[in-house]
Parts: structure tokens; sequence; C-alpha cells
């Protein structure tokens, strides 16, 4: 039996040296208070086994994590008509870049890049009930933790700063792409990624996707296997934005960042795994967080390649 507390305490030790080697998102003036030696990860097995180490347990803000599970809600309600809104590709572009969405129709690459996210937020806008509630609420069923909530602080602070994510939006509602009123798509797609979860929630929340959508923790079936199946091959191909091809070479898991410094990865058939560390790399995904997973698979031997 693999021992994975002794494997996430080996890690811890060495991370050391990895630190300072990355930058905090400042682009964020929120953001960038978090201070940049925190190190947190925890492991959620399928068996039900939770082992953690650092500062597992301290919540942050999960930025682009919130559009994994935004996708999942769009496709409970939407299935594969998500498909014909936004693509599945990757971009090779930054995370928040126009270029390919004017080249493109106004059709965005992928659901994890910004304007492919904006885009499943408009279709959750469009349904029935407050999407804000509604992924709030999904978090907190997914992670078992009734108190997640917004920080407002960072909400306010990223719509201030949203100029760039408001043009896109712009871009794509004269390409009809998107239907709802702007300010009101930025204001919702802000406040997801105000979101605070810990690495302890996050690892649980991710958790159905490594078992076909039906989790012993949850006593649920949360997702159908087939959403499963296509969202864990989007995390391979578009989940780390420009760094996806680095991050399958060293790692080998499906995997998403946020730039709030945390990722979430999949074994398939055998856990979840979720890691936090603030300085990013210069694709945005959290560099000692890289580090980290990548030391995970090399001596657990669980990545799928």
């Amino acid at each position: 039996m693999t021992d994975y507390q002794a494997i996430l305490d080996e890690i811890a030790e060495k991370m050391r040296p990895n630190f300072g080697k990355g930058s905090v998102a400042n682009y964020i003036p929120a953001l960038g208070s978090v201070s940049p030696d925190k190190f947190g990860m925890t492991v959620q097995t399928v068996d039900g086994g939770s082992f953690s180490v650092g500062d597992a347990a301290e919540p942050f803000s999960i930025q682009s994590l919130s559009k994994l599970f935004v996708l999942q809600i769009a496709m409970s309600d939407f299935g594969d008509e998500v498909w014909s809104r936004v693509g599945k590709e990757p971009s090779g572009d930054r995370f928040n870049s126009l270029m390919k969405l004017e080249l493109e129709n106004g059709v965005p690459r992928n659901p994890f890049i910004n304007v492919g996210a904006l885009v499943t937020v408009d279709m959750l806008m469009s349904g029935e009930g407050d999407a804000r509630q509604r992924i709030r609420d999904y978090l907190r069923t997914l992670a078992l933790n009734d108190s997640i909530d917004a920080n407002t602080v960072v909400m306010n602070s990223e719509i201030a700063h949203s100029d760039v994510n408001r043009a896109m939006a712009h871009l794509m509602r004269a390409h009809g792409s998107i239907e709802c009123d702007v300010e009101e798509l930025i204001a919702t797609y802000c406040y997801q990624c105000s979101l605070e979860m810990s690495c302890i929630d996050l690892s649980k929340a991710a958790l159905p996707l490594a078992v076909g959508g039906y989790s012993k923790l949850h006593g649920d079936t949360i997702l159908s296997a087939q959403a499963c199946k296509r969202i864990n091959a989007v995390m391979v191909t578009c989940g780390m934005y420009d760094g996806v091809g680095s991050f399958a070479y060293r790692v080998g898991l499906p995997a998403k960042s946020g730039v709030g410094g945390g990722i979430v990865a999949v074994v398939p058939g055998k856990l979840a795994v979720a890691v936090w560390s603030p300085e990013l790399d210069t694709s945005g995904n959290s560099y000692v967080g890289t580090v980290a997973l990548e030391l995970f698979t090399s001596m657990t031997k669980t990545g799928i390649f």
C-alpha cells in the first residue's frame, strides 16, 4: 500500500529550494498581497483516504480552478451543446489573450481560457436560478463544506481590473457568442474566481472526475461517466494554459490551474490531488505546485503516460 503521507512529507521537504523562482500574481492587486512561501498539498483517494501536508487547510482564491466546476454544471445542464459554443483545442496563447478570438469569429478555443469561461458562465446565466448561488452551492456540495464563499475584497479588485475580460466579452457579444449583459457577466465571472477553497476542499471536489462521476465520498453520482471522460480529456489538452505541453511532459495527469497558485489533478481510478503555492511561472501556473506534482507522479508512478 502506498504511504501517501510519507510521500507528501518528503515532497514538502524537497520543495524548499524552489521558492523564490516564480512570482505571485499582481495584475489583480488583492492577489499580490498573498505570502509567496505558502505551500499545501492534499491527496484524496477513491477509498476515502485523505492525506495532507503544509498549508492544506488554508483557504485561498481558486481563480481559474472555478472554470473546471462551472464547466461541469454547464455540461450537466446542456450536455454536448456546450461544445457548439466553445471549442476543445489548446489555444497556445496566454489565458487572457484576444488574438485567436478575433481571427476565429468570436468562438473561444476551449472553456479553460478566460474567453471560454465567459461563455460557460453566460450559459449558466441564461438558465434558471441564480448562477452565482448555483456555482457556490455546487462547490459546497463537492467539497462537503458549507462555509465556502467568495472573498469580496478579491472580487471587487478583479471587477475593477477586468478591462481585458470586458473587451473579450464585448467582442464575443458582437459575434453572438454570448447573450448576457457584459457587466453582469463580468461580475458573475469575478465572483466565481474569488471563491476561496483549501487543498482539502479541492481534492474532495475533484474526486468524482477520478471515478467516472460516482463518488463513495459523496454517496452520489455527481457527473455522468461520459462527462468525466470528456472533461478529463480537455484538462489534459487545455487545463494548464500555454504551459499544457510542458505540464503533460513533466507531470502527466489531467489537471487545472488557477493564478491564485492552486492546481488540481486527477489519477483516474485512484485519487485526486490538490496543491497550492502562490508563486507562478511564466504561463500563470504554480511554479512550486508543478514541481510538487512532478515529484508526486514520479514517486507514486501514477502518471497516465
